[in-house]
């Protein structure tokens, strides 16, 4: 593993951090700081294609593909600056991190001159179909199901289901759906990875208030929504593997800004010590202290991780990673309510509005659930990155 970086990799760190610092500073200042998933929608639509139109929205990939063929050092850089300008959440993460590099790997030649230039340009955004009411941790119980169909314009895949938490599916134009195409079958066989539409009649999305008060989550439904036939990626039956390198993408280069995002974070939180007087206590300076050299672990294992990743495949450390940063931000999220003391009991605003940092503690409440619970990734770690005997099933 290489923690350094050369003097060319150093010169592109400058002129990314200058242009970052020169959209932040003009035509976006607006949005330098924004954390919230939902908070000024149509302007970040607006930076996701002003970066296509700079080739960053997805530097890593081929420039034919609206990216810059950028080096994994590159991608780290930027990852990196992104987060420390203060740059504005990624509304189109779903489609640069999931859907684009599972078609760079997984999709046939049409599909990717079909999709990955309008996901660069931030033209077309995504949301995942994985989890179901009855299908969380446990993906492959998904009942969502597809069958193709003849139609007017040939054949179709007719999708019927449901699927929850799906993240910021109300302006998403696609999504990525996990779902079962052979009938009779049970667990990881017999599933198939879709590209489905959904702005169409077919698929009805209801959002999700969450405690901090936003609704980035939402319930889609599918009823009887049709695909074209061609948009299956890998082969029918096949979509496991599929979604399996999705979720090892999700592990990839975007960690780097998760953590200066975390960064972040902690740095405001040591200021609000500072400020209300609580940095005075021993107590509290010493977890301070923890969560600060917990954060450069982070980073160090996930420098690691990346340089050992092949492909779509996960290294056994990988595995490790999600329990380790959904961990460490849950007790970042006590540790702002502890640092905060009464004041952090009281909303800034009617009807349901939280500061930042408390919004942090009530986001970081789910970070161990989602994308799969911490024991869920235990077992995880146990099976597929020490080789364990698996936990017997029902």
């Amino acid at each position: 593993m290489k923690l350094g970086f050369t003097p060319t990799q150093e010169a592109f760190r400058r002129d990314a951090a200058a242009w970052l610092e020169a959209q932040l500073s003009g035509a976006f200042s607006d949005l330098r700081g924004v954390t919230g998933q939902m908070a000024l929608l149509e302007r970040r639509i607006e930076w996701e294609q002003a970066l296509g139109r700079e080739r960053f929205s997805a530097i890593g990939w081929p420039e034919q593909f609206g990216g810059r063929d950028a080096t994994l050092g590159e991608q780290v850089i930027f990852a990196e600056e992104y987060a420390r300008a203060g740059a504005p959440g990624r509304v189109g993460h779903m489609g640069i991190e999931l859907a684009g590099p599972t078609l760079l790997a997984f999709g046939t030649d049409a599909q990717k001159q079909r999709f990955l230039l309008p996901i660069a340009r931030g033209e077309e955004f995504w949301c995942q179909g994985y989890s179901e009411p009855n299908a969380g941790s446990d993906l492959a119980n998904v009942r969502t199901h597809a069958a193709l169909v003849d139609t007017p314009t040939g054949p179709r895949w007719q999708v019927n289901g449901q699927k929850i938490w799906t993240s910021l599916a109300t302006f998403a134009h696609w999504a990525f759906v996990v779902c079962r195409t052979e009938p009779g079958t049970q667990g990881h066989k017999g599933l198939s990875y879709l590209l489905v539409p959904t702005q169409q009649p077919g698929v009805t999305i209801r959002p999700i208030r969450q405690m901090n008060g936003e609704a980035e989550f939402n319930e889609t439904f599918f009823a009887d929504a049709l695909t074209d036939a061609d948009n299956i990626v890998g082969a029918p039956g096949g979509g496991w593997a599929v979604a399996m390198g999705t979720l090892a993408f999700e592990r990839g280069v975007s960690t780097l800004a998760q953590q200066m995002s975390f960064r972040n974070e902690l740095d405001r939180l040591v200021a609000a010590a500072k400020a209300n007087g609580a940095a005075r206590d021993p107590g509290l300076r010493l977890r301070l202290a923890d969560a600060y050299s917990g954060l450069r672990i982070m980073r160090y294992s996930a420098l690691r991780m990346l340089s050992q990743t092949d492909g779509g495949e996960l290294s056994g450390a990988a595995f490790t990673y999600k329990i380790y940063w959904a961990t460490w931000r849950k007790k970042l999220g006590e540790l702002i309510m502890d640092v905060l003391g009464p004041e952090g009991e009281i909303a800034r605003g009617l009807p349901y509005e939280w500061a930042e940092l408390q919004g942090v503690f009530f986001s970081s409440r789910s970070d161990t659930i989602y994308g799969g619970t911490n024991q869920i990734q235990r077992n995880l770690i146990a099976e597929r990155a020490l080789g364990l005997p698996r936990e017997p099933r029902g």
